[in-house]
């Protein structure tokens, strides 16, 4: 689908200067959203709101823990009207953080917590539509008639909102897109912002503004096509500057759901864009808020960096994916998927057992290598000689000095500094990485990567908004139609393994969704072992959806409407299907984040009921209220019929 936008770089203030996004201030009780107000941290409870205490106990562990805003789900009138109780109970502990009620199906609940609590989430999915995975044709008539139905529907919110003061978030999300909106734009980035800006119009004719708006999916790359977009369409529209709740639902659990969730909010954030940001984790809602404070961190102190040279002619279109045009050389760039290079150049000796870490295993009593689906693909030794058999699938890359006294050796390779590339000293036949920053590029330079078909740039940047300068750097090789594939190479220092995680999927995964680079590079020094330093290589490609090398789960946070233990029974599908890569399993606590957020997932699995689980191939039921004792297990034979069912190899 073609995607009408006014300009392509009209998403963010700039993409070489680092600058927040000025929005209208929206007022949450005692917290300003948007405006000039640091990010505000959120995350939502998982017990059953009807459970009143729990869900007063569970709302002060997630306000210690850092969190401003407690999100509560309310599916019916009588979890709308247990807010008023929770709210009366948190405030007599000395608790004044605003609540939000979060809505789906039910506008008399919308109206009721509205009166109660200090903001509203609506879903223009399913607040006045239905799913049904139905294809409408539609006249421009009857499409208006739709719509004035949806501002019958949704104006007594609005007016209630007005009259107390209650903010709003107009939440659309991905794989609950209405049928209606389907049918008229289809499944994409535009349909979830057209989505949004319905419900934006009525409230803007009714003079309300009060308003936060978030374009979450469980695909970190059309998350962040879906925000650019609805940014480029409100200042298109004249629509006010809408403070913007950031979010990559359904993320999962543990280092897949972190990863996942800096790749799409920290893409993001590195232009600007963001407000208030949510970490939907498979875990318990006070572990989110760490990791959100940790992504955030960084922009208080952004805005003094280096500069970077303005971007004249921006070569790739930001609201669609479209990979950067390379030669091949060797096993990148082209239709190869993107490579791993790990970097041992801070050991001391490399062993054979220095490799455990990469990936490769070495039997002794067999004298063979074992090669695991994270075994990286190239290992950056600077001076380090190595003086055993290597594995047939990998290569060494020595500094060029190394390199010439090594070079007689299979799978050696070297790395040369673009002085020194100039100069013409010896060449590798088939491969040389060739060292650059962006202040590197000269025209000499791309001049003779241009006649070079062995050169593959490994990059670097000194800096604060590194991120930019790379880009820029990808800019400058687009539009001087150079086409040598890219490494991006990122250095870190001193951080827990954690923090290495999250900087390095915001950094380097911020240009992996935009179709650049052909590799990446992750140098961490005192940031974790060597297996969590190439594991997060490899998580943020797959995040990206650019090199798929394990099984993907999407997995919701849990909430009030989950029918079942969310943390528990990911493990244990986890535990079962982990071996089938490039499987992709919708792990759904209720039908609300069900079928529809599934659209991304191969198989799903949907609480229905209390000890009800409803069993999907792709949108299509499979089987409905079976057992939970019984799921995982049907599970396994839907996905054995349709033919990707791999036996586990035995240990």
């Amino acid at each position: 689908m073609d995607i009408p936008v006014k300009d392509l770089q009209n998403y963010c203030n700039s993409l070489v200067k680092y600058s927040r996004r000025k929005t209208i201030p929206v007022q949450v009780g005692n917290v300003t959203i948007g405006g000039d107000s640091p990010i505000v941290l959120q995350s939502m409870t998982t017990v059953d709101t009807m459970d009143t205490e729990g869900s007063i106990e569970q709302s002060i562990r997630m306000i210690e823990a850092g969190c401003q805003l407690v999100r509560i789900t309310a599916p019916s009138l009588k979890e709308a009207e247990n807010l008023r109780e929770i709210k009366k109970g948190l405030r007599a502990k000395g608790y004044d953080t605003p609540l939000v009620a979060d809505i789906h199906f039910t506008p008399n609940a919308a109206e009721l917590a509205a009166k109660i609590v200090e903001k509203v989430r609506v879903n223009p999915g399913n607040y006045a539509d239905k799913k049904k995975f139905e294809n409408i044709e539609y006249t421009d008539e009857s499409y208006q008639a739709e719509l004035d139905r949806i501002r019958e529907r949704f104006q007594p919110l609005v007016k209630i909102c007005k009259e107390h003061g209650t903010a709003m978030r107009i939440g659309t999300n991905h794989g609950s897109l209405s049928d209606r909106i389907m049918s008229r734009y289809g499944d994409t980035p535009f349909g979830m912002v057209e989505s949004a800006l319905e419900f934006i119009r009525i409230c803007e004719d009714l003079d309300f503004y009060n308003i936060v708006v978030s374009m979450k999916s469980s695909n970190p790359q059309v998350m962040v096509q879906a925000y650019r977009l609805l940014v480029n369409k409100l200042d298109e529209e004249g629509l006010k500057p809408y403070p913007l709740h950031l979010g990559v639902t359904e993320a999962g659990e543990a280092e897949d759901g972190r990863i996942k969730s800096a790749v799409g909010i920290g893409t993001l954030l590195e232009d600007g864009l963001g407000d208030t940001i949510r970490v939907s984790l498979t875990e318990e809602p006070e572990f989110e808020i760490p990791v959100a404070r940790m992504l955030a961190a960084p922009y208080g102190e952004r805005i003094e960096h280096e500069p970077i040279p303005e971007i004249e002619g921006m070569p790739c279109n930001p609201f669609e994916y479209h990979r950067r045009e390379t030669k091949q050389v060797a096993n990148m760039g082209a239709h190869e998927v993107p490579v791993v290079m790990a970097d041992f150049s801070t050991k001391k000796e490399i062993t054979p057992a220095s490799l455990f870490g990469v990936g490769y295993h070495y039997s002794v009593p067999l004298d063979k290598w074992s090669i695991s689906d994270f075994a990286c693909d190239y290992v950056f030794t600077n001076t380090l000689k190595v003086d055993f058999e290597i594995p047939g699938t990998l290569g060494l890359v020595h500094e060029h000095k190394t390199w010439l006294e090594e070079k007689n050796k299979e799978r050696r390779y070297p790395f040369i500094n673009p002085k020194d590339y100039l100069l013409d000293v010896e060449q590798h036949p088939k491969l040389n990485f060739i060292y650059c920053t962006l202040p590197d590029l000269t025209e000499a330079l791309i001049q003779k990567l241009n006649n070079d078909d062995t050169a593959v740039l490994l990059i670097d940047t000194y800096n604060k908004h590194g991120m930019a300068e790379q880009r820029r750097l990808f800019v400058e090789l687009m539009n001087r139609d150079c086409k040598a594939p890219v490494v991006i190479g990122r250095a870190y220092q001193n951080l827990s393994a954690e923090e290495m995680q999250l900087k390095s999927a915001s950094d380097i995964g911020a240009l992996f969704i935009d179709g650049l680079g052909d590799g990446i590079f992750i140098a961490a020094e005192n940031c974790g072992g060597d297996k969590v330093v190439n594991e997060t290589a490899f998580n943020i490609l797959q995040a990206t959806r650019t090199r798929i090398s394990k099984t993907e789960y999407i997995s919701c946070p849990s909430c009030g409407r989950t029918l079942f233990d969310l943390q528990e029974t990911t493990a244990m599908i986890r535990a079962r299907t982990n071996h089938l890569k490039g499987v992709k399993i919708g792990i759904m606590g209720c039908i609300v984040n069900g079928p529809g957020e599934m659209a991304d997932a191969d198989y799903g699995y949907v609480g229905s009921g209390k000890g009800k689980i409803t069993l999907y191939k792709g949108q299509e039921v499979m089987k409905r209220g079976v057992p939970s004792e019984k799921a995982v297990d049907e599970l396994i034979e839907i996905i054995r019929e349709d033919g990707n069912w791999l036996e586990p190899e035995k240990a």
